[in-house]
């Protein structure tokens, strides 16, 4: 039988090592936290760091527009409307078997300013944001249709909600370069753009009935790169579907919630 003491001494060591075993649990516990913050911590840092790059490379994008928009409409624009008006000069000077050549040719003339000026408009992000989404869209789309490149066709369902300037400058820059990209590889006849307001979204989609592409091959390209980021930076949801043959679609899932005028 066990004495006194050596019971005492067996609750001691019992005691100690449960107290040890306390101590390397909590002291696990409060290390993984720690690590756990730390890493949240790392992580959020280079999630801020990313969305300040994409931030300031899309800043720079848009002034690098804004300034062309305005060398356009100042520089390129007065210049056709001085030849408009040495036009109009000239025409008074000549027979009437010559005029119907100087009218064609300042009617080519008036459809180049108008076409600059648009163009101009379309690059200048005050201009878009002031305009608002849908009504910078429907110029955009108009401007193909003179153009004779595409035929398009908006439509647009539900409440407009008003958003914030920048970011309806975002979502119609996503928009821009999808159509851009359309024109220039999809080989489409018809670009079809859909924009759905609901109270707590804006849901946005745009087809074509181009040619489609391999989605692999050009995974890295910089322009589906820049819409992506783009999407990102507003929190919008961001899906691009196509294959060879079947034409190319875009979506685009704005959150309306929370969202306050910047």
């Amino acid at each position: 039988m066990l004495s006194k003491d050596e019971i005492l001494l067996i609750i001691y060591f019992v005691v100690v090592i449960l107290l040890l075993t306390a101590f390397v649990i909590v002291f696990f516990v409060v290390y993984q936290r720690r690590k756990n913050k730390m890493l949240q911590e790392q992580f959020e840092a280079k999630q801020r760091f990313e969305r300040e790059i994409s931030q300031s490379r899309l800043e720079m994008q848009e002034q690098t527009l804004k300034n062309v928009g305005w060398e356009l409409h100042d520089n390129i624009g007065q210049l056709l409307s001085v030849a408009n008006m040495q036009l109009n000069i000239f025409s008074k000077n000549i027979s009437e078997t010559d005029k119907t050549s100087v009218l064609e040719i300042k009617e080519t003339v008036a459809n180049s300013l108008q076409e600059v000026r648009s163009l101009s408009k379309s690059l200048n992000n005050q201009v878009i944001g002031y305009a608002g989404l849908v009504i910078s869209v429907e110029n955009e789309l108009a401007r193909f249709q003179r153009m004779g490149v595409i035929k398009t066709e908006l439509k647009v369902t539900g409440e407009k909600q008003e958003i914030p300037q920048q970011h309806s400058i975002i979502l119609f820059r996503i928009l821009q370069e999808f159509f851009s990209n359309v024109i220039k590889h999809a080989k489409a006849s018809a670009l079809d753009v859909r924009i759905a307001f609901t109270s707590e979204e804006i849901i946005i989609t745009a087809k074509d009935n181009g040619q489609g592409f391999d989605m692999e091959a050009v995974k890295k390209n910089s322009g589906l790169f820049n819409m992506e980021s783009r999407a990102a930076l507003i929190q919008a949801k961001f899906k691009l579907e196509t294959s060879i043959g079947a034409g190319t679609s875009l979506y685009l899932r704005y959150s309306l919630m929370g969202q306050q005028d910047e």
